[in-house]
């Protein structure tokens, strides 16, 4: 046998664990989420509520795990019902594709504006069936949620149709109807649902969502923006990405409920935030590149005057403040938790729902039935 010089078998090593790492990440578990929203004319309450609850969506998933492992959420953004849109065209688009850029979908949310048209519930779910890449195993949790206020029977594709298509992927059809209840069964909201092994439910779009202060907001929201200190970014896409991080922290910060800065921080400290494609820490931990390999030019300017050794430490460095403050914040969001479902039971009125007490509520039972645990 020939014996491999010290060169080679230290590449040996460095590609066997790059290997490993990237086969561990293709081993976790999926959760694909689709979210058509309406925009016409009426629903700037809904689109709203989006925008801020969108972080304490993806927070339900902080604690979720299917055997051992967390998964990895993909989320992708469709608007329909927007007469500017081509009538050729449905009068819907995809946003976003299924992306684990959780940043770049909150960009877009905040990009939506509303005006009047006509909403084609079966066309806007074909088009989600038909142009997303969604996994192809039935283990994974696929869900689409349709939110909107028009009957679902509107438009060329019988929604009854589209509703068949997607379930027999293993897409699962929740809807949401802006408006009562009994008016969602009348324009065949809750048919639409039951076609697909989803839920059907109702929501005002108009209403104000109130926030619970807690005693830990303002520690929570010191360590997020210490968080951003850990992050380095790399390559073409590092200073979109470092920019958009930003902004999103600002928009969550401004323009959002209140509650919505907090919530982006807590998401910010779980394993559903990744930033490989421009961030150094989140990349070279998962496997997405080999330091050794990038050209001086795609590091950060105080990193090109670094020796290969002393970039590996900084980055490890860097990698463990991050993980220090995030830890911090997961505890403080566990007494957060407690203590925000004390104050919000004694508020609570029956009946009433949010867009993320929706969503929410559903993604927990249909993951359950995938076998994730919270």
């Amino acid at each position: 046998m020939r014996r491999l010089g010290i060169v080679g078998l230290c590449v040996t090593l460095i590609v066997t664990a790059t290997g490993m790492v990237r086969a561990a990440e293709e081993e976790r578990p999926k959760v694909q989420l689709a979210i058509l929203l309406d925009t016409s004319g009426s629903m700037s309450g809904l689109i709203d509520q989006a925008r801020t609850q969108l972080w304490r969506i993806v927070n339900e998933f902080a604690t979720a795990k299917k055997d051992g492992q967390p998964p990895v959420l993909q989320v992708a953004l469709y608007e329909y019902g927007k007469s500017s849109i081509p009538a050729s065209e449905g009068y819907l688009r995809m946003i976003a594709p299924l992306t684990d850029d959780l940043d770049k979908v909150s960009e877009e949310l905040f990009k939506l504006t509303t005006n009047g048209g006509s909403e084609y519930c079966g066309m806007v779910i074909q088009a989600s069936v038909e142009g997303l890449k969604w996994s192809p195993s039935d283990k994974e949790l696929k869900a689409i949620f349709i939110a909107g206020n028009e009957p679902f029977t509107q438009g060329s594709v019988d929604y009854r149709t589209a509703c068949k298509a997607a379930i027999t992927k293993g897409i699962i059809v929740n809807t949401i109807h802006c408006g009562s209840e009994q008016q969602g069964i009348d324009g065949k909201w809750k048919d639409g649902a039951m076609l697909a092994d989803g839920s059907y439910m109702n929501i005002d779009q108009n209403r104000a969502i109130a926030h619970i202060a807690a005693p830990q907001d303002k520690e929570i929201a010191r360590l997020g923006a210490e968080l951003n200190k850990t992050y380095v970014p790399y390559g073409g896409a590092g200073t979109v990405g470092a920019a958009r991080q930003m902004e999103q922290d600002a928009n969550a910060r401004k323009r959002a409920s209140a509650g919505s800065y907090v919530q982006r921080m807590v998401a910010k400290s779980s394993a559903q935030y990744r930033n490989v494609s421009w961030d150094l820490v989140d990349a070279v931990k998962e496997g997405k590149v080999d330091l050794k390999e990038l050209k001086k030019d795609e590091l950060p300017e105080n990193m090109q005057k670094m020796t290969p050794e002393e970039r590996k430490a900084y980055l490890e460095q860097n990698a463990k403040k991050r993980a220090e403050i995030q830890e911090k914040i997961r505890k403080l969001n566990e007494e957060r938790r407690d203590y925000v479902a004390a104050e919000r039971k004694k508020q609570a009125k029956p009946g009433e729902k949010t867009l993320d007490q929706a969503v929410i509520g559903s993604v927990r039972e249909q993951a359950e039935s995938k076998g994730y645990k919270f």
